[in-house]
């Protein structure tokens, strides 16, 4: 194993999924099964494994703790600040997608006690910083459309 003089800190992955259901933008979140932030409602994601490419990593959580795979995911921001995580020094990089809603249904697995999907206008009370995350996608994905926009020819 590796052993530094300086302490290094620890990488994440978190996962924010989007998709339109009932006419209203919800995004997916999973109830936490374990300490730090047990029972409160947070992204999928975890640790990065020592051998694993971050996009390998996303994918494999994602998986692991709602079932959901095979989707489209593009990494948008990295957060990065101390105390985000009362475990140790945390940096996540953050991931994004936008799926149809009849696309999949959630299931908690791994150690998620729950999955489901969120209005962004009406979300619990998040873990760390992940409402911070989820606005930042948010952002995100308001770029992509005014991107899309100018990209469209003008009808006549």
């Amino acid at each position: 194993m590796y052993t530094y003089e300086h302490p290094h800190p620890a990488v994440t992955v978190d996962a924010v999924v989007f998709t339109v259901r009932r006419g209203s933008l919800h995004v997916l979140l999973i109830e936490r099964g374990h300490e730090p932030f047990k029972g409160a409602w947070a992204l999928p994601g975890g640790f990065v494994e020592i051998d694993e490419r971050l996009e390998d990593a996303v994918r494999r959580e994602l998986r692991e703790e709602t079932g959901v795979h095979g989707i489209e995911l593009e990494q948008f921001h990295t957060f990065g600040e101390p105390g985000r995580d009362p475990r140790e020094r945390i940096i996540t990089v953050a991931y994004l997608a936008l799926i149809p809603s009849d696309r999949l249904e959630p299931r908690a697995a791994s150690d998620a006690a729950d999955a489901r999907w969120f209005p962004v206008n009406g979300l619990p009370s998040l873990a760390s910083d992940h409402g911070e995350i989820i606005a930042k996608a948010l952002e995100r994905l308001a770029e992509r459309q005014d991107a899309a926009s100018v990209h469209r020819p003008i009808e006549r």
